[in-house]
């Protein structure tokens, strides 16, 4: 396709994504037949942002979960509280979006505990439902649920990884970072900075992300091009802004960051 891609119509509230490819009609035809969606790609890519334009645009409410060590199938689900001197249930947010028909999406699954898997289980078959063993409680998810997981798939490891019972339950959307035909735009729009100074940011980027695996663990995120732009349009010197947002955030390792700023002499002269 020639030049960058379009936002598509009908999307005017939503915020602003900017698609790589088919994945709008995809997830939109996975919410209209109840299936959930996994979404694969490294950090900063756009996954998160995806989800929010979609659920903006379906016009469904978005529960947000950012998954980590600690967390728990009791997080998720809900769990008695001592409120006022009684003992009340409080329901979390997987079990709020299950009863409103809500879009629930779970940032970086693998980071959660394993017991938050088996409690999906349920959820990603034609059952759709919830058990809540605390209460007694199985809940049909109402119309318009949505279960959505995301990872990356760069920090897998033996440890922490999708079992593959788990993966066959969703449909899967790859992610990537944007060609720079449309990356350009998208960090222009989002930092205030023209195209014409947000080219050779975005060019450093792709240089960056060519080391992956080599002298970096993993490739500089859109997010990042973002905030250098953000800085350089307020001003601050062009080297500092990269060496803050885009050197800095990769690593920590001296020689390495002397190497990846030769990189960055090389590409603003």
């Amino acid at each position: 396709m020639d030049g960058p891609l379009q936002p598509e119509k009908g999307a005017a509230d939503a915020p602003f994504y900017l698609p790589q490819g088919d994945e709008i009609p995809v997830f939109t035809a996975a919410h209209e037949n109840d299936l959930p969606v996994l979404l694969k790609g490294p950090t900063g890519c756009g996954k998160t942002r995806f989800v929010t334009h979609m659920a903006a645009r379906l016009d469904r409410p978005l529960h947000t979960v950012a998954c980590h060590d600690d967390l728990s199938a009791a997080d998720l689900i809900g769990r008695y509280l001592l409120k006022g001197g009684e003992t009340v249930w409080v329901d979390g947010p997987l079990t709020r979006a299950v009863r409103e028909g809500a879009i629930c999406y779970l940032d970086e699954v693998v980071e959660a505990r394993k017991d938050v898997t088996v409690v999906l289980h349920p959820l990603t078959d034609d059952r759709r439902i919830l058990p809540i063993d605390r209460t007694g409680e199985e809940i049909e998810a109402a119309p318009g649920f949505m279960l959505v997981a995301s990872y990356n798939p760069g920090y897998q490891n033996i440890l922490k990884t999708l079992k593959p019972s788990t993966r066959q339950r969703f449909i899967s959307l790859e992610f990537t970072f944007p060609k720079p035909e449309h990356e350009i735009p998208v960090v222009a729009r989002e930092s205030g900075l023209s195209e014409e100074r947000v080219k050779p940011l975005v060019r450093l980027a792709n240089k960056l992300r060519d080391l992956k695996g080599q002298d970096l663990e993993e490739g500089v995120s859109t997010r990042l091009v973002v905030y250098a732009a953000t800085l350089i349009r307020q001003g601050m010197p062009v080297e500092r802004a990269i060496r803050v947002a885009m050197i800095e955030p990769l690593t920590d390792d001296a020689d390495v960051k002397r190497g990846l700023l030769d990189l960055v002499t090389a590409v603003f002269g």
